[in-house]
């Protein structure tokens, strides 16, 4: 049952809520022993071998006491062996304490970063298996920054866990004395000790609500931040004199969040406080019962260190467990971020009977009545699209910014898939083909390629990475895209690291760039490529170069272009026509410009432009 008054977007949590998330622990465990098991193994049997290390050195605190009293009472020579030994054995204790507690830490602090390593690539690989729209959705965005929180904040919660276990343990030990002793004391303890850690559970699900609840502001400011100290935004924060207003809008948020926290930790130190003052009175009720008790005869001096100790240990071993297991629920809470970030599955999948991908393409892509909208979105991105891309053909996609452009070039290359209808592949639907194959059958250089802040060659081989060591292969695709004689020009040739991120980086103009980015189209041997847009940097004879050797260089393949200059999209076969997402019209340049239609209008009002 969700707790009443709750503000809209809180987690509901509650201690029902704290018990459940210990579910996610056993698969916190298995993450850790996949991660490594020798380490796990070692840590636990460390940590087993420590818990009955305090009980230990009180014991035999409480017999160098006795030792020493008995000593004092009896006359003349006197041997100190037995001193001496039990001396000799607390010492090895203290030594041995001292070893396990470092062993334990550095083994915390390995195993620690091999599980952060291990879950960050565990969210790598499967944020890697998700469809193109759900990272288009600010919802998953959340959850996916929450999960990445989770890689560093889970080495605390391990080591956690583990004390959690160990102190345990230890509290069996200590307590089979007390209660040996009297059982009311360890009543006394619970008392004093308990309203703490309910406070403390307390505040943890305040705490948890707050970051939660912040989760998108925390984005917020993340971007802010790049915005005001980044090389790639520097030129237009100084052209627009951004920085004030950044710096301004950084500060509005920062100082919320300070706000926030500030009215939290100050409630939360001050109950602290409080609870601390009712837990050292429980003790010193204690503590005054076993002196008494001391004074009576009733108890050895040894017996009063080792009970007065034993209680003083509990009590603060009790009062860690009952705060920490706020911690670890907390922690465990947490973990849910992380497997429901995991739980979150693709819609885009590989068959089970996948058919493999034609070669060569004999009838080519067929759109049958095919729509798309994009997640909460009601406005359809592309609809009632009937058209066919020939095998070896060459169509252009022609439209003002927004008609659904590049949208349809992703259902072409199945990061979509469509809302309604279909798209055949030599008459089967596109779903029914292995999804490997078509990926790698399908090249494809978006208008916002990324600029790689890797060497020339490597950024050239991530059109096709399993190529990385292919030198031959690399320069081939470099020179059918004009990036060789870039490439040559650089101090270090292919191995020149890009952009000014790394030592000795060196920045390229936008056309530059876009001739890195276009080698990698050639990368691939694929029978379908897609340019959208890529060489909008560069001059008009430039581009005009690059797509004559593109229809050279694709003979026999199909492809698909998108550019705003009609001197470039006339060289295509056929041209389509889009308007706000639908089919306008499609034919040859001849075609269209005697139909009279929408592209006789663009075409003439671009060729107004050069007269």
């Amino acid at each position: 049952m969700r707790r009443p008054n709750r503000k809209p977007g809180e987690p509901d949590v509650n201690f029902k809520e704290r018990m459940a998330a210990l579910r996610n622990l056993p698969a916190f465990f298995r993450l850790v022993w996949q991660t490594s098991p020798w380490l796990t193994a070692v840590n636990a049997l460390l940590r087993i071998l420590q818990s009955a290390m305090p009980l230990a050195m009180l014991y035999t605190g409480k017999l160098i006491l006795d030792e020493v009293v008995r000593m004092t009472q009896i006359k003349g020579e006197q041997s100190f062996l037995h001193l001496w030994e039990f001396v000799a054995l607390e010492f090895g204790l203290v030594i041995a304490t001292s070893a396990l507690s470092r062993v334990i830490t550095l083994i915390d602090g390995l195993l620690g970063e091999q599980v952060a390593n291990h879950t960050s690539v565990r969210i790598m690989q499967h944020a890697a298996m998700l469809d193109l729209d759900q990272f288009e959705d600010s919802a998953f965005y959340d959850k996916l920054e929450r999960a990445r929180q989770q890689t560093q904040g889970r080495t605390v919660l391990l080591s956690q866990v583990l004390s959690q276990v160990q102190d345990l343990i230890t509290m069996a030990f200590l307590a089979a004395g007390l209660l040996a002793f009297s059982p009311w004391l360890i009543l006394l303890l619970v008392v004093s000790v308990v309203p703490a850690f309910f406070s403390e559970t307390y505040f943890n699900d305040k705490f948890y609500a707050l970051a939660w609840g912040q989760t998108s502001d925390r984005r917020e400011l993340d971007y802010i931040r790049y915005l005001g100290a980044s090389d790639e935004t520097v030129k237009e924060v100084k052209i627009f004199n951004l920085s004030d207003y950044l710096i301004g809008r950084f500060k509005r948020l920062s100082d919320k969040f300070y706000h926030d926290k500030k009215q939290f930790s100050v409630r939360y130190h001050s109950w602290a406080v409080f609870f601390a003052i009712v837990g050292g009175a429980g003790y010193y009720t204690a503590y005054v019962f076993i002196i008494l008790d001391t004074v009576r005869g009733n108890l050895s001096i040894g017996d009063l260190a080792f009970l007065g100790g034993s209680f003083r240990q509990l009590r603060s071993l009790l009062e860690g467990v009952l705060i920490r297991f706020t911690s670890v629920t907390q922690g465990a809470i947490y973990l849910r971020d992380l497997f429901e970030f995991f739980e979150i599955q693709p819609r885009i999948i590989q068959p089970q009977q996948a058919r493999p991908f034609p070669d060569p393409i004999r009838e080519g892509f067929v759109f049958e009545n095919v729509g798309f909208k994009y997640l909460n979105s009601e406005r359809w991105a592309n609809r009632h699209l009937n058209f066919t891309l020939h095998a070896g053909e060459k169509l252009a996609l022609v439209g003002e910014n927004g008609a659904g452009k590049t949208t349809l070039v992703k259902l072409l290359a199945r990061l979509y898939d469509p809302v309604e209808g279909r798209i055949l592949l030599d008459g089967h639907d596109l779903r029914e083909y292995d999804l490997v194959q078509l990926r790698k059958q399908v090249g494809v250089i978006f208008q916002d390629f990324l600029r790689y802040q890797m060497t020339v060659s490597q950024n050239i081989a991530v059109g096709n990475i399993g190529e990385l060591e292919n030198e031959e292969m690399i320069t081939t695709a470099a020179r059918k895209s004009m990036a060789d004689e870039l490439a040559q020009r650089l101090p270090g040739k292919y191995e020149q690291m890009l952009g000014r991120r790394f030592h000795q980086g060196v920045d390229l103009s936008g056309g530059e760039w876009q001739k890195i980015a276009l080698a990698r189209a050639y990368m691939k041997d694929a029978q379908l490529l897609i340019l959208d847009e890529p060489t909008s940097a560069l001059d008009a004879r430039a581009e005009y170069e690059v797509f004559l050797r593109f229809a050279d260089l694709t003979k026999g393949k199909s492809a698909v272009l998108i550019s705003h200059r009609f001197s470039t999209v006339r060289m295509a076969d056929r041209i389509l026509v889009l308007e706000s997402g639908e089919l306008k019209e499609i034919g040859s340049h001849d075609e269209l410009l005697a139909r009279g239609g929408r592209y006789a209008e663009l075409f003439h009002l671009q060729a107004q432009g050069y007269r």
